[in-house]
């Protein structure tokens, strides 16, 4: 399915479109921000912050836990982006500190952030699109043998890329174990979109009906309040 984004919404608006929705997407521009302080991180998330290698992960790390807290700030009604943390379980999937019914997912591709915000599991990926090298690729995704013959674009292989990525972030499972064998969708809704004809962007929520809203967001004022 082909999306032409419309224009980037604003914070203020997410109360409504969160009423309306399931799932909310925000795609970040990354670019948009220069921003490089932890002084709103709390410990833990000071802990991950800091095992973090390059420059270019500890900015897009900073960049959307900030963003993530003002979106959040806007759900909760918390007064302050300093009432929410963020904490990875075990398998390394963000979660929010007291509110266990809200879902989180995040993926990153280039300059691009992209931050899920659900009432239902949810897993997500997004890749720009690119031309790729498939057959030593194939070699390490297992595709059955009749798939393997109709992958003949980078596009058709990013497919499928991205729709293992997400369903290993909603299963909550490590990536090894979802790459290594053959992709089983059939108990769960899965999605996959072609982005402003730019990017690729696949997600994978549980089984049920769901209303799933894909925006870009306004750069916002990332005050430290």
């Amino acid at each position: 399915m082909n999306i032409t984004l419309p224009s980037p919404i604003s914070l203020e608006s997410i109360p409504y479109l969160w009423q309306q929705s399931d799932v909310l997407i925000f795609l970040i521009d990354l670019d948009n921000y220069a921003m490089f302080n932890t002084s709103y991180l709390n410990r833990i998330e000071l802990e991950s912050f800091e095992k973090l290698q390059t420059n270019y992960v500890k900015k897009r790390y900073i960049i959307s836990r900030t963003i993530l807290k003002h979106i959040l700030r806007n759900i909760t009604n918390e007064r302050s982006i300093f009432g929410i943390s963020t904490y990875k379980d075990r398998y390394g999937k963000v979660c929010i500190l007291n509110h266990k019914e809200l879902y989180i997912c995040i993926s990153y591709t280039e300059n691009l952030a992209a931050l899920a915000v659900s009432k239902v599991e949810v897993g997500i990926d997004i890749e720009i699109l690119r031309k790729m090298v498939l057959k030593s690729n194939l070699k390490n995704m297992s595709i059955k043998p009749s798939l393997r013959d109709e992958i003949e674009t980078g596009t058709d292989f990013l497919k499928i890329w991205t729709l293992k990525e997400a369903y290993s972030k909603f299963s909550n499972k490590n990536m090894h174990l979802i790459f290594n064998k053959e992709l089983d969708l059939s108990s769960v809704n899965h999605s996959t979109y072609f982005l402003d004809k730019k990017y690729i962007f696949s997600i994978v929520t549980n089984s049920g009906s769901h209303i799933i809203d894909i925006n870009r967001l306004q750069k916002i004022d990332c005050n430290w309040d």
